[in-house]
């Protein structure tokens, strides 16, 4: 057996997850080599563990590759969006090749979401490259010609409709392809989620239209499909973790079952994680919890961000802080807003570290 397994979880009395090292999709990785590295072979050398195909395709197409590298910074900043206000914020180490540390090598919902967010990334990030001219080998979608119609009536398809179908098939050869190599459950997991990104994005994507006729009727109309806004699909697949179903593979290793038979069967559309999450209250390298010492939080609020949550039952600290604010703010004819700068001093509460012997941090 492979020396560097590390971790072995039991599903069911039969069935054994496997997680190795390898299982951390680094590909994420060309956020930080893409963009200082002008050769492509350059940057394909240097995100360690590419798969051969992936390594095929990053060598074969360098302008694509840029493009996803520069995307990893826009669904991460999407990930820490939808958790800012919770103990697991989508928190990144730079230094880690992995981008979130050990977290990935958990089965958990966190890295459920992970890898559906970074799919879906992908897919925004090629889509929007194809439409706006950056791309050689993609326009915009070749298929939408001629005539169609509506609830409105007909229509002529013209513009430049977003060719998310060349985003969705370069992102399923390149991101799939680590997963296509593994037999095992959470390669398995990792297909699911990241086909669940993919669709997510397609779900918003929008019809657009410009009237033409006499005195801006719309006796005649052009159309063309955009992509919607990211925040959407990042708002979705947050809604989808929220509803994450947990599952075991089937006995003859080709799909899932619900762990629970009282939770309904999981759609392409779900994500899945086989594993529970840890509170990530404290620092522990193993789980890739970061902890929540630091942490800002909300005194007056009940909900996630709240002191008592965020905090972990540990209390917080209490700073007066003063900052430079906008204020007295008017609006001049025609066309200004001016305002003074006025200082302004808040509470700042952060949560308290580890001082007792209560506490223990894994690192």
């Amino acid at each position: 057996m492979n020396t560097l397994l590390q971790d072995v979880w039991i599903l069911t009395p039969v069935i054994l997850l496997v997680v190795t090292p390898e299982a951390a999709t680094s590909w994420w990785y060309m956020g930080a080599v893409g963009s200082s590295s002008s050769s492509s072979r350059v940057m394909c050398n240097n995100v360690p563990g590419l798969v051969t195909r992936q390594r095929q395709l990053c060598q074969r197409y360098p302008e694509i590759m840029h493009v996803i590298g520069q995307g990893v910074s826009e669904w991460t900043a999407e990930c820490q969006h939808q958790f800012q206000h919770h103990r697991w914020n989508c928190n990144t180490l730079d230094r880690d090749r992995r981008l979130f540390g050990k977290l990935i090598l958990r089965s958990s919902r966190e890295s459920a979401f992970v890898y559906a967010i970074s799919s879906a990334g992908v897919v925004f990030a090629i889509t929007r490259a194809c439409s706006q001219g950056e791309l050689k080998l993609c326009s915009c979608d070749p298929n939408k010609k001629g005539s169609s119609r509506d609830s409105w009536g007909s229509f002529d398809w013209g513009g430049c409709s977003d060719n998310i179908d060349y985003g969705i098939k370069f992102t399923r050869a390149f991101v799939d392809a680590k997963e296509r190599k593994g037999k095992d459950a959470r390669a398995l997991m990792n297909l699911h989620n990241n086909m669940a990104g993919r669709k997510a994005v397609k779900r918003f994507m929008k019809q657009e239209c410009k009237c033409h006729g006499v005195s801006g009727s719309c006796t005649l109309r052009t159309c063309w499909l955009a992509t919607g806004e990211f925040r959407k699909t990042g708002d979705f697949l947050r809604k989808k973790y929220n509803g994450a179903i947990q599952v075991v593979m089937n006995q003859d290793g080709t799909g899932f079952t619900v762990s629970n038979k009282r939770f309904k069967k999981p759609t392409p559309n779900d994500l899945v994680y086989f594993e529970n999450s840890p509170d990530y209250c404290l620092r522990d390298r193993e789980a890739g919890s970061a902890g929540t010492a630091g942490r800002i939080c909300n005194q007056t609020s009940r909900g996630m961000e709240s002191c008592e949550v965020m905090c972990c039952g540990r209390g917080y600290n209490t700073a007066r802080v003063t900052t430079l604010a906008k204020c007295e703010c008017k609006f001049h004819w025609c066309c200004a807003v001016h305002c003074k700068d006025c200082l302004e001093t808040v509470d700042v509460h952060t949560c308290k570290g580890l001082k007792d012997g209560t506490w223990n941090d894994k690192t």
